[in-house]
């Protein structure tokens, strides 16, 4: 870990803020990708799952249709393009699925035993929407994939309960077991979300590699969340880097992006995400792209920043994003950011890129209503910047 010193940025005064990474060599982080982009989908489209019955395999018996409703999530107005890499994944022929048809077959152990077998995993859990309550955090096993996949058809919840985090990937827990030499930088497992809704995910107390991630927390690998709702997570209400009440993400492989496609996160009052920074999203030295989503309603409540200022416990940046690290990227299009809050700095985004070599794009977006308890950088509302240069804004609207 290393330190900033106090800054004055643009004018405006910030607190004494951080310079974190993992211990992993620092490595160059690619902005976006370089698939060509195609026609957006409207929030919610993507692959319809067909139900098969049992876990473990495809089962004989006829497919139930897929529900009707596919899960509303995102900005069903927003317009970006879509590279392939990042669209829902065909989970046509699952590998396994949850559930033989009922509300009751659809439990947390089935959950817990599918996600650790990996593949492409659906339910089956009946044609009315059902919440899956954790009594267990998922783990994905470092073996087992490459691709692991849940989709949940549009009517699938899975709680925390407000006890536990929900899901978790790591490819440098000896417990999860090591599948090469290099955990920090691998291409496997590939962990998909969609159409999928992540409810009262809380990771409070679990410090293992900074804490965070109170719905997901991934390191390694590769990441990506289609169509999803994440909605009322938590994670420790103190702390000067831990974060992500909803997702947490470090050590992507060679350095490419999270995408965060037709997703929401709070979406209206009472359901956003609480934690001490980035009451979303959170990372080190992750890059992320975010097409056509909402994030609102969410809060980073710790407070003295990053490092804590002396008698306080940290914490409090990132209204709804929170990136720390060196070389990485930010790009949000056809997203909407509002009425997130950070009790420090950077009501709707804090982006500190410690050697100054990150950037952010913000495209055909609106960030609105995100109040910086204390700092933002001069000129972008909602924001604190430390870059290669200030964010570049394009057809979007900062209040």
């Amino acid at each position: 870990m290393t330190s900033l010193a106090a800054l004055v940025v643009l004018g405006v005064a910030a607190a004494t803020l951080p310079a974190c990474a993992p211990n992993d060599p620092a490595t160059t982080f690619e902005a976006g990708s370089s698939a060509s982009p195609t026609a957006v989908p409207t929030a919610g489209q993507g692959e319809a799952p067909v139900a098969r019955d049992g876990l473990g395999g495809p089962g004989a018996s006829a497919s139930p249709k897929p529900a009707e409703k596919v899960l509303a999530a995102g900005n069903p107005n927003g317009r970006a393009s879509v590279p392939a890499e990042a669209r829902a994944v065909d989970t046509s022929k699952p590998t396994r699925t949850v559930g033989t048809g009922t509300p009751a077959s659809c439990t947390s152990a089935a959950v817990v035993k599918a996600v650790a077998a990996g593949g492409v995993i659906t339910f089956n859990c009946g044609p009315a929407p059902v919440t899956i309550k954790m009594t267990a955090t998922a783990k994905v096993r470092n073996a087992n994939g490459p691709k692991v996949v849940l989709d949940g058809g549009g009517t699938v919840t899975l709680s925390g309960q407000g006890q536990r985090r929900i899901l978790y990937m790591n490819t440098c827990d000896e417990a999860q077991g090591f599948t090469t030499s290099h955990c920090q930088n691998q291409d496997h497992p590939q962990l998909t979300v969609q159409n999928l809704t992540f409810a009262d995910g809380n990771s409070t107390g679990d410090k293992a590699e900074g804490g965070g991630g109170g719905a997901i927390f991934v390191r390694g690998g590769r990441f990506k969340v289609v169509n999803s709702r994440f909605v009322r997570n938590r994670c420790d209400r103190t702390g000067p880097d831990l974060g992500g009440a909803a997702i947490r993400v470090l050590s992507q492989h060679e350095n490419k992006p999270v995408y965060v496609v037709g997703s929401t996160f709070g979406g209206t009052a009472g359901q956003g995400g609480s934690c001490s920074n980035g009451g979303a999203l959170s990372s080190i030295g992750v890059s992320w792209v975010v097409l056509n989503s909402v994030l609102s309603h969410n809060e980073a409540i710790g407070s003295g920043a990053n490092p804590a200022k002396s008698g306080t416990p940290g914490g409090g940046s990132g209204g709804a994003i929170y990136c720390d690290g060196n070389e990485f990227t930010v790009r949000i299009a056809g997203t909407i950011i509002e009425n997130n809050k950070a009790n420090e700095g950077g009501g709707a985004v804090f982006f500190v890129s410690n050697n100054r070599t990150g950037t952010m794009k913000i495209e055909n977006s609106t960030l609105r209503r995100n109040p910086s308890g204390k700092f933002e950088t001069r000129g972008f509302p909602g924001i604190f910047f430390l870059g290669a240069q200030n964010p570049t804004v394009t057809a979007s609207k900062l209040s």
